[in-house]
């Protein structure tokens, strides 16, 4: 509790700066499953996001702004235990995906946007995983991670992704506002459709859709009506899943030869519950993120939970 309360200070007393216009950001999120508990390693295990943001000139009359995105991005998923030696005991297999990415978001002057990504990269040893997650453990004095050898196998991973977001609607006080999030993903890594609401209670008056962290759109031009605002509250975000394909869990079709794969749940419930506030031209957040089961004939079939930090700094 004593946490939660620095955190709120500091967002309540750091984050009042005069109007101004960033045009540029860059951010990085790491995710981890030793951000909820320090006895959890498996599963989705670790993710790491880097990318930089900026704003096109371009003018259009439907739109508040178009934001482009570049992004170098890993993602590490084990089974239950990464100790593992014996190949038996794999209740999913052994995964890594990197990957570059670029997305092109649309935000309406109609309170909604539409993001569309493409990501290019690789899953299996080629990205590394491995010798991430023996630094990773070394630095926390862990056991050396095993099995990585049993990873599903080398192949190139294509993936076209597609965001939409459309605002519903809010109280008097603009401190409580709710909006309807979409996501589909369709390549060689994932191919899946989810759908959710997103909502959020303010410390402060909430931005909108169209200048707020909640939606990575907070950065401003000469062309934008909108200045750079001090932003505090907490959320939580609920969606359900559907899924068709995932290469982390299945193995690559591009490269059949995984010694390990699961079976997929089809239908998952994904929870996010978090916390964000702006200081002067950074932003903070923590989110605590559960999803239900993924795969078949997990040795912990309760679910996953993992936490995720994120940091972005503005630019003019």
């Amino acid at each position: 509790m004593k946490k939660i309360t620095i955190i709120l200070f500091l967002g309540f007393t750091f984050g009042v700066f005069s109007q101004k216009k960033f045009s540029k950001e860059i951010s990085f999120i790491t995710e981890n499953d030793l951000y909820t508990s320090t006895y959890d390693d498996r599963y989705y295990t670790n993710g790491m996001f880097f990318s930089f943001k900026y704003l096109s000139e371009e003018k259009n009359k439907n739109l508040e702004k178009k934001i482009f995105e570049w992004g170098i991005n890993h993602e590490m998923y084990t089974p239950n235990r990464a100790v593992n030696l014996d190949i038996e005991d794999h209740d999913r297999p052994f995964a890594g995906y990197l990957y570059g990415s670029f997305s092109i978001n649309k935000i309406y002057k109609s309170n909604q946007s539409f993001k569309t990504t493409l990501q290019l990269g690789v899953i299996g040893s080629h990205s590394f995983s491995k010798e991430l997650q023996g630094f990773i453990h070394n630095l926390y004095g862990f056991e050396d991670a095993v099995g990585w050898k049993y990873q599903v196998k080398n192949a190139l991973a294509l993936n076209i992704n597609a965001e939409y977001h459309k605002f519903l609607g809010k109280d008097k006080m603009n401190h409580f506002d709710l909006s309807w999030i979409n996501f589909g993903k369709l390549g060689t890594v994932y191919t899946n459709i989810s759908s959710g609401f997103l909502a959020r209670i303010g410390f402060k008056p909430l931005q909108s859709l169209a200048n707020s962290i909640a939606y990575n759109t907070n950065i401003n031009n000469k062309n934008t009506s909108y200045y750079r605002e001090v932003e505090s509250f907490i959320f939580i975000e609920p969606t359900l899943r559907y899924v068709l394909y995932d290469a982390t869990l299945q193995g690559s079709f591009l490269n059949t030869g995984s010694e390990v794969t699961s079976e997929l749940v089809p239908l998952v419930f994904n929870l996010a519950i978090g916390l964000k506030f702006t200081v002067n031209r950074f932003n903070f957040g923590y989110t605590f993120n559960y999803n239900s089961n993924k795969s078949k004939d997990l040795r912990f079939d309760n679910g996953h939970k993992y936490g995720s930090i994120n940091f972005n700094y503005l630019l003019k």
